[in-house]
Parts: structure tokens; sequence; C-alpha cells
């Protein structure tokens, strides 16, 4: 299928919207505020609302083939499978699918480093260096400057498909979507109202996030999970249940069909390609961690699935160790072309690790200190990370009306935060300004692409039963 690349437009439909100037970054908060008043004009917070496949709309089960393209062949039909599940499960891995839509939709022209798939199952609380649990979105496979509405409605449409996939009305899942993008609008403006190192070092921790919990028993359980992660060691719980071995024979145990290790390789063998790509990742380290790192033997390797969107692509698991036995696992993970790339341009960096690292550090508090990057013999790029820190993963499927709204305030929070970061939160804060009418919009928005979804899936899971492509499906 021939792909044409898109331009954003503005609500009136012309290509090229305000062309926004990083100088003015130079002028003074109320300068800025009052730019992104003017943005109003040539983009109104109201076209927002405005769903309508194009008409030469791609057809949504060709995208995700042309998204399998360069994969791994015998994963593929597990993607397909896991996508097949439900319309939230196809939403998941259905990025491309939405970065293609997107493209057709207003912007004002502002651009901030985007997250590429917002959606709400790629946030989460993990640990700082100094051991904090801080919450943020932690999942940036598709990073790439873009425009931050995409963001927006990404994660907010995903709340409309979450709480469909748990039998909320659709009442409540707008509700959803109002309450995350007025937090994200509100949180906007006080974010416009900090200096700028202050919104470098701040952080959501437990305390901004339960604070105004009305209910205590929310409260009372969040605090409980937290603390249960919190001590929970990779050393005396994580390491027994994955690995096998006694002494420097350690190795990864196989947990089909999730995690194994490569045809014809034994458990504890690291090829040799293996191991220059690990040596050219240690050089992408600042020193200090390099020297850690060298602290540490590499034991084992082994193939990872991971996710719904990322099955098919190259993941591996390291085992590494110290000479006492201290293990320490490290995440490769493959990086692809952003599925934002033909729509909001090229990345900068020659390799897609080093584009995925550097969207860490501009949009997350707090950064893993072991990301990295490399490319491995045949070409595919890797980012690394620490495969578990206190990572706490939020249970969606269980939310139910009051933990579904909670958890869109956070994540609205979050997002604004990353965006502050990268973007001007003063031009943002600008535009959607003070009343109610941006999150209006863009609930109308994705409670019609929440439909859309759900058509998308219809189609892709005949496909499935009509051998167009082919699914397998864990028990």
């Amino acid at each position: 299928m021939k792909k044409t690349r898109k331009k954003s437009t503005d609500s009136s439909g012309k290509s090229d919207p305000f062309k926004y100037n990083p100088q003015v970054h130079y002028l003074p908060r109320n300068e800025r505020y009052e730019l992104g008043k003017q943005m109003r004009k040539n983009c109104p917070r109201s076209s927002h609302a405005i769903w309508e496949p194009a008409k030469d709309r791609p057809d949504p089960v060709d995208l995700i083939i042309e998204s399998n393209k360069d994969r791994i062949p015998k994963l593929i039909p597990l993607r397909h499978g896991r996508m097949g599940v439900s319309p939230f499960t196809f939403y998941r891995g259905a990025a491309l699918n939405m970065a293609s839509d997107l493209a057709g939709t207003p912007v004002t022209g502002i651009h901030v480093q985007a997250c590429g798939d917002a959606h709400l199952c790629n946030f989460g609380g993990f640990a700082t260096p100094e051991r904090n649990v801080i919450f943020s979105i932690n999942d940036l496979d598709e990073t790439l400057p873009a425009p931050w509405e995409w963001d927006v409605k990404r994660l907010a449409a995903s709340f409309i498909v979450a709480c469909r996939n748990n039998n909320l009305n659709d009442t409540v899942a707008q509700e959803a979507v109002l309450e995350c993008v007025r937090s994200y609008r509100e949180n906007m403006m006080i974010f416009s109202e900090m200096k700028i190192m202050e919104i470098w070092h701040y952080a959501l921790g437990p305390d901004q996030l339960t604070s105004k919990l009305k209910d205590p028993e929310l409260r009372r359980r969040g605090l409980k999970r937290l603390e249960k992660e919190k001590a929970r060691s990779i050393a005396e719980e994580i390491f027994p249940q994955i690995a096998k071995g006694s002494g420097n024979s350690r190795y990864i145990k196989d947990q089909l069909p999730s995690i194994f290790h490569w045809e014809s390789h034994s458990p504890g063998e690291v090829v040799q390609e293996t191991k220059d790509t690990f040596e050219l990742y240690k050089e992408s380290l600042p020193p200090g961690f390099n020297q850690l790192l060298n602290r540490y033997e590499l034991k084992d390797v082994v193939i990872k699935v991971v996710g719904v969107g990322s099955v098919g692509t190259a993941c591996w698991v390291a085992l590494l160790m110290t000479g006492d036995g201290d293990p320490l696992f490290l995440q490769a993970k493959e990086a692809r072309k952003s599925v934002l790339e033909a729509y909001a341009g090229k990345s900068i960096y020659p390799n897609n690790g080093q584009r995925v690292v550097y969207g860490y550090r501009l949009m997350q508090p707090y950064s893993d200190p072991f990301l990295g990057w490399s490319i491995g013999k045949q070409g595919r790029h890797y980012f690394f990370r620490q495969l578990r820190d206190i990572k706490i993963s939020i249970k969606v499927e269980t939310f139910g009306n009051k933990e579904m709204k909670i958890y869109a305030g956070w994540c609205g929070r979050a997002l604004a935060l990353s965006h502050a970061r990268s973007g001007d939160a003063a031009m943002l804060s600008g535009y959607m300004g003070s009343s109610d009418v941006f999150e209006q919009a863009i609930a109308e928005f994705s409670l019609a692409y929440a439909k859309q979804n759900e058509k998308d899936h219809a189609l892709f899971f005949k496909a499935i039963k009509s051998g167009k492509i082919e699914a397998a499906y864990e028990e």
C-alpha cells in the first residue's frame, strides 16, 4: 500500500497553520499567553470536537499489516491475537492508525516533545535514583516533536475505550475525559506560572496524587500498594522467580510464549553479536554509569514479548551479576521509526534508540540512570533501561467509576507536566484559557473516535476470521 504523507491542518483545512517560533521563549509570560489566545482565530478550540474519517482514509487492516514490517515473523500472529481480543487491546496496538487519523485534525502549530502513544496504560509509577516513587508517562517508544493536541486526543479517547471495555456507560466515560482534559488545562496554567527550573525539578509523587482524594478507602489502598512495591527487592523477590541455576551458572528461565532463549542457543550462552551490541550500549552511558555497569558481568540473554503494540519487535532481557551474586536486569527494546514520523517529520537522531532516550530525558522528571542506546549487527536500533525498578503498573481493566475518574486526573496532570517541560506552558495555557470549551470539544471528539476504533477493530477481527491475517492466542 502506498503511503502518502499528510500535513497538519488548521480548522479551515488549510495547511501550514501558525508556525511556532522558538524565539518566543524569550518573551515575558503575559505576551506568550496572549500569543496562545491569538491562535484561537486560526484554530478555534471548538474545532477539536470534529472527527470525520478522510475520504482517502487508509484501510485500518492494511495499516496494521504495514506496521508489521521488519518485525520478527513468528511473533506477528501473537501480536494480532493480542490486538484482536477487544477494541481496547486493538486501540493499544494501533498507534500508527491513530497517528494517520490525527494528522488530518486541527492543530495550533505548537509542537512539544510528544509521547506519540499516550494512552492511559502508558502511564505509571517508578522509582527515581533517590528511591522515591513518582508518576509519569512510562512508555515513549514513539516519542517525537509533534503537535501537542495529538497526545491529548490519544489519551482522552483511550479513556472512552477503556470505560466501554469495563462496561461503564458513556456518561461515566465522558466524565473521565472531562476530568483528564480539565486536569491537563488547569495544571498547564499552574506550570505556566512557575519558573523554568521549578518545572524541571517538579515531579508528581504520592502526596501530590493522593492529597485530594476524598475517599479514605481509595487513599488507604493506594498508599498500601505503594508501600508494598517499595518494599520489593529485585534480589529477594523477582530474581528467584525468573532465574535458575546457582553461583556463576545463573540464567533466565524460559516462560513460553513470552520469555524464551533464541533457537539453538543454550541458557547462559551469550553470542558475540549480543556482546558487541551491549558494549556499544555502554559507550552511550555517562562515564559514571558506564563504570558502574562494568562491575557487572553479562550472564544470560532472552527474548521477551512485551505489551501489545510492541509484539514482534526485537526485545530482550539481559541478566548481569556481580562477583558476589547481586543481580541486575536490563531490557533492550528495538527502537523503530516513530509512528509520527510520516506526519511530523523525521527524527534529528541517527539512531532511533537515541531518539527514545532523549524523549525520556525531556518528558520524565527523573529518568532511569541506565538509559542508553545501541545498534545490532543486522542494523536494528535499540534503547536500554532497567527491566524493573519499583515499577507500578496500573490495572485499568479493574477500574470502576471512581477509580477511572481519579486516574484520568492523574494522567492529565502528568501529561501537562511532560508537555510543559519541552513546550511553552504559557502559550498552551493562553490557547486553552480558563473555560471548559477545550475539554468539551475533546470529549466530543473522543466519543466519536472510540466508535471509529470499534469499527476498525471489527474489520480487523473479520480479517482474522477470513484468514487474511494470522492470529495466535495465549491460554
